[in-house]
């Protein structure tokens, strides 16, 4: 059996798909960016002249609690997390990246790969994250 779920609080996927996808013990997060229920995202900023101020960091950051909470709604946690996949627009923003992943994950974590893409769907975007968790369902007895 595999379930689809939306999870209440977190912003509105961009597209026809769920924020996660269940299919038994494994738990697959849709890409996940630093974006908040409003429209407005994390780690981004302009000014009145329309100057941006992009943050890696502070969208990593983001992007791991969003993912976090996502993960709860499943019924687990960061510590399930088998796979990511990272989707950075520019491999100059590794090295933030990769320093703010190092506060959530070490060499006992999940496995990772990182790829620099063109762009994302929105030019505020730096990075987007998608994961798989292993999160053992309930037994229910028949």
């Amino acid at each position: 059996m595999s379930d689809a779920i939306l999870v209440e609080g977190k912003a509105k996927p961009r597209g026809r798909f769920p924020h996660l996808r269940r299919a038994g013990d494994l738990v697959f997060v849709s890409g996940t960016s630093s974006r908040r229920p409003d429209g407005t995202f994390a780690g981004a900023s302009a000014d009145a002249m329309g100057v941006t101020d992009l943050d890696v960091r502070e969208q990593t950051r983001a992007v791991i609690e969003n993912i976090r909470d996502l993960l709860r709604a499943a019924g687990g946690d960061l510590s399930d997390v088998v796979n990511v996949t990272t989707y950075l627009v520019s491999m100059n923003d590794f090295g933030g990246y990769n320093e703010v992943y190092g506060e959530y994950f070490d060499e006992t974590g999940p496995a990772r790969t990182t790829v620099a893409v063109h762009q994302l769907p929105h030019p505020h975007l730096l990075i987007e994250i998608s994961c798989v968790a292993h999160i053992p369902q309930e037994e229910t007895g028949t």
